[in-house]
């Protein structure tokens, strides 16, 4: 039986209005010491390490630094396949999978690579995937599966097994770039070692791209955008499932009420736990040569403001996506859209879908910059801090209670790529520098 959206809402997530209170709180259990000094996790949890910057993978590459975003898809035989995302430019040869010195991009088919660049040089960011036994703990085989391309920061999953891995970087045709930047890419998740060929998907628009999410009850693609005055996007494919055939793009704009949702102190006010109903305005000149889709958007068409958009999840409750910077102490926001039973379809402004702003953090101590997120199967939102020194991953569960599942103990790097295996047994996420990546078991599910 198909859930209707608006139905799903009276149970589960629908706890989470508890979080338009005054003040927000977060109760943590003591985390439990790790003597690698790695993680700090709580009680009951486990994490094995699946990968390290530097490590030799099965297609003869190295590991590549500063992971970030990533999905898991069901494998063969309880197998698992991770895509993740490495947020790398030109001038990480320390960290590149063709190593320091370039001396391994003899085994790579270079025409299937991006950006080789005008001498040659490639640009180091990508994807690699591996494929993860949770029965044994151990990584299978792992390979370079997307480069050439520049700060592939966040992205998601496709419904149809594919990773759509973002950039968040504009630059243009020119001295060390031989192509313009800023674009999605897709990356099929495989089980057999290969390197996709690196084709942009020019109709999602050229911006500061972060993250992106396939709505697979209405085809729709959801993306996000890293700037201080970001906007909120969507994608409705030509063909659902074949977003390589074009689109159109449109941004988010409110009914009635503020068009600046950041909550800046000098800024209008955007109330929480307020359902607002939207409208969705069509962009052109989306390849935006001047990086200004977003400028134009707001200032042409009222598209609504948000403060630095990173993370994006999708559940039967609706989208969730965090402003890493937004609201009066600059702490971090975490915003639902819930779409319409229309959605991109005619009709669908009778029946319009609804933005909220669902969490805004008061403290350090609270919600410190919240990034990457994920819903998980059973409806709690994991999160990953962004801040310094002290950066975890937050649980925040169906009765709006906050608590920490993760500590990062090794570096003042943020953590990055929560996302649960499709079991949801484990969770997968990394340490961005010096780049290590996780597998984590434990007692997720608990009674409520």
């Amino acid at each position: 039986m198909k859930t209707n959206r608006r139905e799903f809402l009276l149970t589960g997530f629908a706890g989470l209005a508890l979080l338009g209170l005054p003040r927000l709180a977060r109760a943590d259990a003591e985390l439990v010491p790790d003597p690698d000094r790695l993680l700090a996790l709580a009680p009951g949890f486990s994490y094995r390490v699946i990968a390290r910057t530097g490590d030799l993978m099965s297609d003869g590459l190295l590991v590549p630094g500063s992971p970030d975003g990533s999905g898991a898809f069901p494998g063969p035989n309880g197998r698992v396949i991770v895509v993740r995302n490495h947020e790398l430019t030109s001038d990480h040869g320390k960290t590149s999978a063709f190593g320091s010195g370039r001396e391994r991009l003899a085994r790579v088919a270079t025409e299937r690579l991006y950006d080789v660049g005008p001498g040659g040089v490639p640009q180091l960011g990508g994807t690699t995937t591996l494929l993860y036994d949770p029965a044994t703990g151990k990584v299978e085989k792992s390979w370079l599966s997307l480069g050439g391309t520049v700060r592939n920061c966040a992205g998601g999953p496709t419904p149809w097994g594919s990773w759509l891995s973002c950039e968040e970087f504009t630059g243009r045709a020119g001295g060390a770039f031989a192509r313009d930047h800023g674009y999605v890419f897709e990356v099929p998740a495989t089980v057999e070692p290969v390197l996709a060929a690196a084709r942009p998907l020019l109709a999602m628009g050229r911006m500061n791209h972060e993250a992106a999410m396939v709505d697979p009850a209405s085809g729709v693609v959801y993306l996000t955008e890293d700037r201080g005055d970001s906007l909120f996007y969507r994608f409705i494919p030509e063909v659902p499932g074949k977003l390589e055939r074009g689109g159109k793009l449109q941004a988010l704009r409110l009914r009635e009420g503020p068009s600046d949702t950041r909550n800046h102190p000098k800024g209008p006010k955007f109330p929480r736990s307020t359902p607002f109903a939207v409208e969705w305005v069509t962009l052109d000149g989306v390849d935006a040569p001047n990086d200004d889709l977003r400028t134009r958007g707001h200032a042409e068409q009222r598209a609504a403001l948000f403060s630095r958009e990173e993370g994006l999840s999708l559940s039967a409750a609706g989208v969730f996506f965090s402003c890493t910077n937004g609201g009066p102490a600059g702490q971090g926001q975490i915003f639902r859209y819930v779409p319409s039973e229309k959605e991109g379809q005619s009709g669908e402004a009778a029946s319009p879908g609804t933005l909220e702003l669902f969490v805004e953090s008061e403290a350090t101590s609270t919600l410190h910059y919240p990034d990457n997120l994920v819903v998980a199967p059973w409806g709690e939102l994991f999160v990953c801090e962004d801040g310094s020194g002290k950066d975890g991953i937050v649980r925040i569960d169906a009765r709006g209670n906050l608590s920490t599942l993760a500590r990062n103990l090794y570096s003042s790097s943020e953590l990055t790529g929560v996302c649960f295996a499709p079991d949801g047994k484990t969770l997968f996420a990394s340490i961005q520098e010096p780049g290590v990546s996780f597998a984590i078991t434990g007692p997720f599910r608990q009674p409520a």
